[in-house]
């Protein structure tokens, strides 16, 4: 055998981008602060996190709303994630048809000072995070608002010298920040942990999140 370095183990991830996502994410962020400002209506009742006053985390029917500008991003998304399943599963079209999807879809709205702590998904198998708008950014404070996912190796950095100190992705240890960028999906598996950094912005940090687990039609 020849010499090779390899991933043994590996998070498989993906990303997708809406081409000309500015009219869309408009349309969103209209819509999406209105129903905000509209108070208890949508948001979530029974959070599973603890949210600041700075966050808004809505109900988790957000893709049953009738909205264009809601289906135009479900029917992205979807396809996003059902391209992702039958890759990586190596999924006939036949066996894609006999999937049926379920999910939770909901919103946030971020605000100076707001920030989301880290957790996993239970009971998913696939999450995602579209970005409607990152906000402004802070040069003073490069990772406000940033998407952070924990290397899941959790003991890669129990013991460190200079054999090990410096390893380059995707061997790295420790975090991996991502600074979304406005109509950026990313999908991810749902038991990864991951957070979301401080926003320090002076407007709103907007993004769409769900949770997704798939069943055989019958």
């Amino acid at each position: 055998m020849q010499y090779a370095i390899y991933p043994a183990f590996a998070v498989p991830m993906a990303q997708d981008f809406i081409p000309d996502a500015e009219p869309l994410n408009h349309d969103l962020k209209v819509l999406l602060l209105a129903r905000e400002a509209e108070g208890q209506r949508h948001a979530n009742p029974v959070p599973s996190l603890s949210q600041q006053p700075e966050v808004f985390e809505s109900d988790f029917e957000l893709f049953s709303w009738k909205e264009d500008c809601i289906q135009r991003l479900k029917q992205f998304c979807w396809a996003s994630l059902w391209r992702t399943v039958q890759e990586l599963n190596r999924y006939s079209p036949q066996d894609m048809q006999a999937l049926q999807i379920y999910s939770h879809t909901w919103y946030h709205v971020t605000r100076r000072g707001g920030f989301t702590i880290a957790h996993t998904h239970p009971m998913a198998s696939w999450s995602g995070v579209y970005c409607v708008s990152p906000g402004q950014s802070v040069p003073e404070r490069p990772d406000s608002g940033a998407l952070r996912f924990h290397n899941p190796h959790y003991y890669s950095n129990m013991f460190l010298d200079p054999g090990n100190l410096r390893p380059q992705a995707p061997y790295h240890h420790g975090t991996w920040n991502l600074l979304l960028q406005p109509g950026q999906l990313v999908l991810f598996p749902s038991w990864l942990s991951h957070d979301v950094m401080p926003f320090h912005g002076d407007d709103e940090r907007i993004t769409i999140a769900f949770n997704c687990w798939f069943g055989r039609k019958t």
